[in-house]
């Protein structure tokens, strides 16, 4: 075996030496090394459909998330705090300075709000005192929405976990990676659509590919996406707290 001369030794553990200084002092993942993906989850390393797919797929076998933030539909705009899971989800939805609670559980659900709420709803034509009255009790009280009922079509998508983000995960246009990131401590891979104009998702490389930030196309808003896989207590209120209208939602 043909000896190493001492010199290259020497130098090799200089190199060595120095290479774990500078990672000890600026936190760097390696020395010499110019690949972002080094130590990473792999996601970033695909072609962009191929991310896109990967954080979807991520994303629908996930128990649970949590969902926080804005989204605009139809012209107005939609304040979230959703937890989300397979059979149902609760939270806070806020539009127009109204706030209202919402909870499902398989097929039922319900809408808690103040008075405010209930005397605001669409249809109303005056402020008489007997919708005053009704209003008041149903302040703090789980109302639970019919099957049947309009309302329930529309708000019930806020609490249904696979749809919601079936909408909120489409991109819009050719899809494109736009760099290595990091959100939160985070490191991330960015993805857009159209050059950015068609949205954008900051996935996860730590990890399961979640999406963990959603900008959507058209300044229709930005939703964060959190406690991906953390359970909650998902049940039906009490009967006491419940108003049940049988067939159809008060002047709805």
């Amino acid at each position: 075996m043909t000896a190493i001369p001492q010199g290259r030794t020497r130098k090799a553990a200089l190199a060595r030496g120095v290479c774990a200084l500078v990672v000890a002092g600026a936190g760097v993942t390696g020395c010499g090394s110019d690949d972002p993906d080094a130590g990473t989850n792999g996601v970033g390393k695909l072609p962009p459909a191929k991310i896109h797919s990967s954080t979807r797929a991520a994303a629908e076998a996930a128990g649970t998330v949590r969902l926080s933030g804005a989204v605009v539909s139809n012209k107005r705009t939609y304040k979230l705090d959703m937890q989300l899971k397979k059979d149902g989800g609760t939270g806070s939805v806020a539009s127009k300075g109204v706030t209202f609670r919402l909870l499902r559980v398989d097929e039922h659900l319900f809408i808690k709000a103040d008075a405010d709420f209930w005397g605001r709803q669409e249809g109303k034509s005056d402020d008489s005192t007997s919708d005053t009255a009704a209003a008041g009790k149903l302040e703090g009280k789980y109302v639970k929405v019919p099957k049947g009922d309009p309302a329930y079509q529309q708000l019930s998508v806020f609490t249904d976990k696979d749809v919601l983000l079936d909408g909120l995960l489409g991109l819009q246009g050719e899809l494109a990676t736009d760099g290595h990131h990091e959100l939160n401590g985070t490191r991330i891979i960015r993805l857009i659509g159209d050059e950015g104009s068609g949205g954008r998702i900051d996935i996860s490389l730590e990890g399961k590919p979640y999406p963990l930030l959603l900008v959507r196309a058209g300044d229709a808003g930005t939703i964060r996406l959190t406690d991906w896989g953390k359970d909650f207590s998902l049940r039906e209120p009490e009967k006491d707290d419940t108003v049940d209208y049988g067939q159809q939602l008060p002047s709805s």
